[in-house]
């Protein structure tokens, strides 16, 4: 990513606010850094500014965090969201998942952490935290819950045997259930998921699946 980034913060504690202001806007990845209270004033800096990601904090006042979240990418479609919040509740996670979030970060995560966590997700990347990535995997097995007549789409230049354990993966089996379906080893399913991971430029396989779902690569 050659471009720097604009980027907002919503979050209603000062102290928590002031602290990621100044841990986001050292990165040589940013152009500027807005910071709101509510997400009405989100909505209102958006207006103004072009803003390519938001930090939204879901306990808001007045419009929480998952309605700010549909407000702002049914207005501005590339808009990027990464939720952070110290909720981990399965209602909120999907229904932030439904809204169209980026990333998903508990308020634990380093600093130095969540500034990777934002630039990856700029650069088009997917992240959610391990104290919530359950939830959306049991979403994707649900939405995915048969492998007949199940196709991936031409992307990410994956072959066809990747495209064959990303159907899989997305469904909810694990390595050995993989392996077992394709009649291959364990060491060479591996071998594919480490492919995919890079292809789809994703950190791991609840993100893959994810990605798969959200693209609509799944047919």
């Amino acid at each position: 990513m050659d471009m720097k980034s604009n980027i907002l913060i919503v979050e209603d504690h000062a102290l928590t606010s002031f602290a990621l202001k100044t841990s986001i806007e050292t990165q040589d990845f940013v152009e500027g850094v807005w910071a709101v209270e509510t997400a009405v004033d989100a909505l209102e800096i958006c207006e103004k500014n072009k803003i390519d990601l938001v930090l939204m904090d879901l306990g808001l006042p007045e419009i929480n965090g998952v309605e700010a979240t549909k407000r702002l990418k049914a207005k501005y479609d590339n808009i990027k969201i990464v939720i952070l919040t110290s909720h981990c509740e399965k209602d909120e996670v999907l229904a932030c998942l439904e809204a169209g979030i980026s990333a998903y970060c508990t308020k634990d995560i380093k600093p130095e952490k969540l500034c990777t966590v934002i630039k990856d997700v700029l650069d088009g990347s997917m992240y959610f935290d391990s104290a919530v990535s359950r939830f959306v995997m049991q979403t994707t097995s649900k939405t995915n819950s048969k492998f007949d007549n199940i196709s991936i789409k031409d992307c990410y230049n994956l072959t066809q045997q990747e495209k064959r354990v990303l159907i899989l993966l997305a469904t909810g089996y694990n390595n050995s259930q993989i392996a077992r379906e394709l009649s291959i080893s364990v060491n060479t399913t591996k071998v594919h998921v480490c492919s995919i991971l890079q292809k789809m430029n994703v950190e791991d396989r609840t993100q893959a699946a994810i990605k798969a779902i959200r693209e609509n690569l799944i047919v």
